[in-house]
């Protein structure tokens, strides 16, 4: 199996459903980077088809902790859409997805375009607002298992964002304690200084990155950072907040049946 649409329909169909599947290297042992990231783009194409909204990019393996989680040491991006959002102190529903977590991570609001090779001053220049935010993932590979092209073409396993109270984008975000909870108890502590130095060098990552793709970040659009700490399993039940040091907090339960 070589053909890039028919790989984008598995993983199309395997987020859609919530259905685990085999890492797509095991039948195409030669799959790379590159090719997972056209993967990426043809199924996100057909989630658009179906009446999603692009709304932006997440960034994913900024910190060390989530490349030793996932085995891997590369910087990669995915895409955000509507269909993605959580409202803040609403449900997360686990029905069709297959093995969720939650990760802490900071966001950014743009106001202006951004794309290609800039400084951290040229980025810091685009945002409107920044904000607490968790993404919750759930690779569809079986096991949580999957090589760099596996994790790319699936979307960088985003599946779901839920963003806290807008901050003013001059807010010193370089070193902030964070701390996620479940039912109250710490279950990840660390500091956005995680998140490869400082934040705001993801999103210089990401003006470079959506440009190599022949796209724009656009005024309106969220860019995840990436998260500081590693992802937590979720369970039916619980309740999640991160709290993070001059920022605020953001929170969501979560109801369902256990995947």
């Amino acid at each position: 199996m070589t053909d890039l649409n028919e790989l984008a329909a598995i993983v199309d169909e395997a987020a859609r459903t919530g259905t685990a599947i085999a890492q797509l290297t095991d039948a195409v042992p030669g799959l790379d980077p590159a090719a997972g990231y056209a993967v990426q783009q043809l199924s996100i194409a057909r989630r658009l088809e179906r009446g999603e909204r692009r709304i932006g990019v997440k960034m994913g393996l900024t910190s060390r902790a989530k490349m030793r989680q996932v085995g891997v040491s590369e910087v990669i991006w995915g895409r955000l859409t509507d269909a993605m959002r959580i409202e803040e102190g609403g449900e997360l529903s686990l029905s069709g997805r297959i093995h969720p977590r939650a990760e802490p991570e900071i966001a950014f609001l743009l106001k202006k375009p951004l794309a290609g090779r800039v400084s951290p001053a040229e980025a810091l220049g685009a945002v409107e607002a920044v904000a607490p935010a968790m993404e919750v993932i759930d690779s569809r590979y079986r096991n949580f298992k999957f090589s760099l092209a596996d994790v790319v073409a699936d979307n960088a396993s985003s599946s779901g964002i839920v963003l806290g109270a807008l901050r003013p984008a001059a807010t010193d975000i370089a070193n902030l304690g964070m701390v996620m909870r479940i039912d109250g108890q710490p279950v990840q502590i660390g500091s956005s200084a995680a998140i490869l130095g400082h934040p705001l060098r993801s999103l210089v990552a990401a003006a470079r990155l959506v440009a190599e793709a022949g796209e724009t970040l656009s005024p309106g659009d969220i860019v995840l950072a990436g998260a500081a700490t590693e992802a937590v399993p979720l369970q039916a039940g619980r309740h999640v907040r991160t709290e993070i040091q001059g920022l605020g907090s953001v929170a969501f339960s979560v109801r369902g049946e256990q995947p």
